[in-house]
């Protein structure tokens, strides 16, 4: 996904909070779940899971890379039809990049993606 032209797709902006790990709720595509984002220090990265409304994971511990597909090969019945990315002009990703807005995570259904 190129950040000049992301500007042309309808998306939803999902807000990564200032905590090491957290988890809440979002509705997708009419749907509820719950998204969790982890930092990791060690490694100077982020990961992102979704679960279901039950809290049941769909996918854990995805690494949030800049401009690509996270969702790509994920294959999970209830995953979202959509794609999760992190749109930025950084290489990678650290821990400041979401707050500081140098990236920025988003939804974009399949509608836009078509």
């Amino acid at each position: 996904m190129d950040p000049d032209n992301i500007e042309s797709l309808e998306y939803t902006v999902i807000e990564v909070p200032d905590m090491n790990d957290s988890m809440s709720r979002i509705a997708l595509d009419k749907k509820q779940y719950t998204i969790r984002f982890t930092y990791n220090m060690y490694e100077d990265c982020w990961t992102f899971g979704l679960y279901n409304s039950l809290e049941q994971p769909i996918a854990i511990g995805l690494k949030i890379v800049p401009n690509i597909a996270l969702n790509l090969y994920v294959t999970h019945l209830n995953m979202p039809d959509g794609a999760f990315a992190a749109i930025t002009r950084l290489p990678r990703i650290g821990r400041y990049a979401f707050k500081e807005g140098q990236a920025t995570f988003v939804y974009i259904s399949l509608s836009q993606l078509e």
